[in-house]
């Protein structure tokens, strides 16, 4: 059997955490940031966890994650 082949654009926006979760980054950060308020894009910086119900559909694009 042929090896899986990864989804690139998945494999740069998702990686794997010590304890095994997904780890992300959050979105709405790249432009129209000047109505955001500064505690607002302060928080987007910050990384955030994959949603339990996603992770199974990511797995499924990242095989060797």
């Amino acid at each position: 059997m042929p090896k899986m082949k990864t989804n690139r654009g998945a494999a740069k926006r998702f990686s794997k955490t010590g304890s095994g979760k997904i780890k992300r980054s959050k979105a709405f950060t790249s432009h129209i940031l000047t109505k955001k308020s500064t505690k607002r894009k302060r928080n987007l910086r910050k990384s955030g966890i994959v949603d339990s119900s996603n992770v199974p559909s990511i797995r499924r694009i990242l095989p060797y994650l």
